[in-house]
């Protein structure tokens, strides 16, 4: 069975959706879990990892790595969580970390304007000028993590397997949709799909571990290897293999110098 990501702006029902999804189809479902999950387990403070998400990087995290670091924990801790299947995923960041994983369906959840205001200033009793100012905030601040970070655009349709249009139809609607989307033969788990996710675990998993040591390495899926490439001091290798456990997985680490011919 697939695993679903749902991705949407402020007040377009995305939690709504998810969570009627969920109950149709037997799914788990999860969003704030996740991050209570890569605080716990990283013991890190949860705002941090929040902000991280949320704030578009700052001249000073491109220096010291800061918010890369937070990152690292959250996609760990995310894909460590899709391996199991049968899972619906909705917030921030998600379909970034699945995007060559064919059991994996992404949704994109789009609302009408003037319904997202409504709800907002309904919800904090702000007036429709500064409930505008904060719903344009929110939604560059986002599209700018993403441009910034991956130079990837939200916008950008491709991304997703499907948009759903909150306004055009119901959110009773969207949910039919996607939950007879997910069952189609191409959205199916396979083992050669389970092993891509788990690949990127584990890619992940590699990034984590060098944080310290090297925590401007670039780590890689290269035709089913892992390779990090960068300058520095990564450790010793046989450790970090082991650590990572690659070679129970049936994959080969590479360790690569930026300097290399």
């Amino acid at each position: 069975m697939p695993i679903i990501t749902i991705s949407r702006g402020s007040y377009s029902h995305g939690k709504q959706v998810a969570e009627m999804l969920s109950a149709k189809l037997g799914y788990e479902c999860v969003s704030r879990e996740i991050i209570l999950n890569a605080s716990k387990h990283f013991n890190t403070p949860e705002i941090k990892l929040k902000r991280a998400l949320h704030d578009a990087p700052s001249s000073l995290d491109r220096i010291t790595y800061g918010k890369d670091r937070y990152i690292a924990f959250f996609q760990e801790a995310l894909l460590r969580y899709l391996l199991k299947d049968n899972v619906i995923y909705h917030g921030l960041a998600g379909h970034f970390f699945v995007k060559d994983v064919s059991h994996a369906l992404k949704v994109r959840i789009v609302a009408d304007l003037d319904e997202r205001l409504a709800n907002e200033m309904e919800r904090d009793n702000l007036s429709r000028e500064k409930a505008l100012r904060l719903l344009k905030s929110d939604d560059e601040e986002r599209r700018k993590w993403s441009l910034d970070l991956y130079g990837i655009d939200t916008n950008d349709s491709s991304w997703y397997d499907l948009i759903v249009h909150i306004g055009t139809m119901s959110p009773e609607d969207a949910v039919e949709m996607i939950a007879k989307t997910a069952t189609q033969p191409s959205f199916q788990a396979t083992e050669a799909s389970r092993k891509a996710i788990e690949t990127r675990m584990l890619a992940a998993r590699v990034q984590v571990l060098l944080l310290e040591t090297m925590p401007s390495a670039k780590v890689s899926i290269e035709e089913g290897e892992i390779v990090v490439s960068g300058d520095g001091y990564w450790g010793d290798e046989k450790k970090l293999i082991a650590t990572v456990d690659c070679e129970k997985a049936g994959l080969q680490l590479k360790l690569r110098s930026c300097n290399a011919g």
